[in-house]
This record gives C-alpha cells, structure tokens and sequence, in this order.
C-alpha cells in the first residue's frame, strides 16, 4: 500500500513540491525486475576491464516532433556530463564517445531507424526517449540487444513492470507520484467540480486515470473526461464537451498539441481567468504558448517531476547551450549520464549488462558525492559512494524507478512562461 501525507491547504500556496518515498519491491507480474548487489566492492576486487575498453553513449531525444521543446536542455543536460566526466579523465582511462539521434514521436518511425543506427555505432547505453510511448516502441530492439535503455524523462507506470530484461532505468518517477500531487493540488485549491482532457496513448490515459483516482478520493467530482486523438485537426467538439459540464477546474495532459486546445478554451468561454486551468509535464512548456495574447496562462499551474534546476547548474548548462530557454529534464539527463558513467567505473567494463548490475549500487549507500570526480576519486579510493545528482538523491528501486523523487509545481505569469516560487511543501514518506 502506498501512503502519501495529507497536502491540506499547503499545497495551495505553493510551487515547488518535494515527494520522498520509499519503494517496497518491483512492479511485481510476470515481467522481469531490476536486482542490484548491497554493497558496492572496493576497486581492488573488481573484474578486469570488458567490452570494448570505450564507453560509449547514444541518446534518443527529441529534434523533432511533439516533445521538441524538451530536446535542448535533455541534450545540454548529457553534454555538461560528459564535458566532465571527460575533463576528469573519461571512463576506463579513455574519454566517453557518444552519438546522437532524433527520437520524434510516434507519429513517425524515426525512434527505431535511430535505435538502429545507435546499435550500428555500438552504444554500450542509449539514453532517452523523452516520450514513454517511444520508449516503450523500441524497449525491446535496445535491452534485446543488451544495451542499457535509461530515460531521463519516462513517467509512464507501464514501464515499471515492462519486460526489460534488467535493462531500462529512469532518474524521473511514474505518473502515479505525479497525478496524486496534481491531484491533491487540484483539491486544495477548492475545485469541487473538474474537467479532464487527456491525450490517448500510455502516458495520457495513465496519469488521466491517477489524477481522476485522487481528485475522487479527495472528495471532487470529475464531471467530464474527454480522452482525445493529439493528431486532431480540430478540438472543438472535445472541449465542447467540457463546457456543457462548466467544471471548476481543467485538467490538461498532452504534449505541444495542447497549444490548440488551450485557443479553443478561451474561443468557447472557457479562459483561465475564470476557470482554473492545470497542466503537467508533457506542455508545462515556456516555448509553446509565446505567441498567445499575454495573459492567457496567467495563473495555470502545472507540475512537472523532478527538481528544478538549481540556478549555477543553469550557468553551467547554457555554457554548453547559450540559446537554452527551458531546463526542464536537463538535470535528470545530466544525473543519467553520470550514473552510467559511474556504472561502468564501478563494473570495470562498459558492456551494458555489466553497467545495468551497478547501477542501483552507485545510486544509494556508501559515501554522498555530488559529480563523477568526486565519486570516482572515492571508488578508485576503495571506498563505498552514493552519487546525488542535481534532480535528487536518484536511489534506484528493484524495478529502475527512483525510489526518491521530487514534483514541482510551477506556476504561469502574465508573459506565457512558468516559473518556481521560493517555498516548498514536503510530503510524507510512501511505502508499499
């Protein structure tokens, strides 16, 4: 059972919210499970170096499609990574080598024909996609190939208990976490009456149904869900749907295709100003609504998991990205790198099998360190570390989730853009 302390009003006057928990088993089923050593040995006992010697790293993320706004701070995220890990000496005495991929969406084929020209180059790691239901068309052509799958931005429960042959990894948590924030928020803020559109595919109807879940529980009613195809030339028969209902609040879970949405609300009488408007990590975007009259988000709010990234990692990222505008996933893309990184030191190989069996091991007990020289210095040392990386602690379950995760809340000004308020509300721990 899980158990999430009550939010109360709190969560009203917020925008940053902190969810710790800690996870009790795999996602359970027939499919296959992560297994992690206890205790990480010292560097005198490891194995001598396999694979190829080369560390080398593909991702698959966004350039294109309904996800690009998430594409720069995903790629700058991995790039400020290996800057340092190879400024700090590299992995297994040579520097990191990495290719990269379009991962579109799944309107196209774009995600597999990558997939394959990464396997061609000899990725010992591929980290991406951004989209769940892209990783979850090719998941298997990757960890079939034994390389490691690891998401920096995969919220999807499905892939918790997906067949992944010990292989696929993510540094942010299932929508189950973040649709009970979203929820609660949603309660707090006195909406009695909700409205739910949602995109129809894994990630859509996933959170839909745990955001509807919460808001139920809560004592809400959702009067209207509408569950629509994001390829849609037109929403106006959905969200008419919504307005007949006249619900309080409005819940928004899609990816860029929203942008047409949020201008059918305002042209069928349903405009933020008067019904309170929520949205969450696929278009809580500060690109894709700039073209809209000024305050037509003013006061949405929208959640996104992870932690926001800290203002000197920021400085850092737009060194390697000047024209960087949103940093969303940036620090769980960074922390994915160094985690595998740290694998393969640890593993004294980079074969992806290898690196997947250590990967729990470097994300929890031993000495805290904060980068891969740090931590590095401590395993060529001997000793035990814990890597906590700029999205949090990153300390891996038994199925790859994080078994510690952070959802912001975030809140839009008149400008169209979101941004974080200074203070912070902590829920309680969650077993089960």
């Amino acid at each position: 059972m899980i158990r999430i302390a009550p939010v109360g009003r709190a969560l009203a006057v917020v925008a940053a919210t902190s969810l710790a928990l800690t996870a009790c088993g795999g996602g359970g089923g027939d499919t296959a499970t992560q297994t992690s050593p206890s205790s990480a040995a010292p560097a005198s006992s490891a194995p001598a170096a396999k694979g190829d010697g080369t560390l080398t790293l593909g991702t698959l993320l966004p350039q294109t499609g309904s996800l690009a706004f998430l594409g720069p701070p995903e790629f700058a995220g991995v790039d400020l990574a290996l800057k340092e890990i190879n400024e700090a000496g590299g992995v297994l005495g040579k520097p990191v080598a990495k290719f990269d991929t379009d991962s579109g969406d799944t309107t196209t084929n774009i995600a597999s024909q990558s997939v394959d020209k990464l396997l061609a180059q000899k990725a010992d790691a591929i980290i991406g996609a951004a989209s769940s239901s892209v990783s979850l068309s090719v998941i298997d052509k990757i960890t079939g190939a034994g390389v490691v799958h690891f998401s920096p931005a995969n919220t999807s429960d499905e892939l918790t208990t997906v067949a992944d042959k010990n292989l696929f990894f993510r540094t942010s948590p299932p929508d189950k976490l973040q649709g009970r924030v979203l929820g609660d928020l949603i309660v707090a803020d006195g909406n009695d009456t909700v409205g739910i559109m949602a995109m129809q595919d894994s990630y859509g109807t996933g959170l839909a149904d745990q955001v509807q879940k919460t808001v139920t529980d809560g004592g809400a009613e959702v009067v209207e869900r509408v569950d629509y195809d994001p390829k849609a030339a037109d929403f106006s028969a959905d969200v008419a749907k919504l307005k007949a209902k006249n619900p309080k609040g409005i819940v928004l879970i899609g990816f860029e295709e929203t942008a047409k949405v949020v201008q059918e609300l305002v042209k069928q009488g349903l405009p933020a100003d008067k019904h309170k408007w929520y949205m969450v990590d696929g278009n809580t975007s500060n690109t894709n609504y700039l073209k809209m009259p000024k305050g037509t988000l003013e006061g949405v709010k929208g959640t996104i998991p992870g932690a926001a990234a800290p203002e000197d990692f920021q400085t850092k990222l737009r060194e390697v990205n000047p024209k960087l505008e949103d940093f969303s996933y940036a620090p769980e893309s960074y922390d994915a790198a160094n985690l595998i990184a740290l694998a393969a030191e640890a593993a004294k190989s980079d074969a992806g099998v290898d690196i997947a069996a250590k990967l729990a091991e470097v994300s929890k007990g031993g000495d805290k360190c904060k980068s891969f020289k740090e931590c590095v210095d401590l395993l060529k040392a001997g000793k035990d570390f814990d890597y906590d990386g700029v999205s949090g602690p990153v300390e891996f379950n038994d199925a790859g989730d994080p078994a510690v995760a952070t959802i912001g809340i975030y809140q839009y000004g008149a400008d169209n853009k979101y941004a974080t308020k200074a203070l912070e509300y902590r829920t309680g721990n969650i077993a089960g």
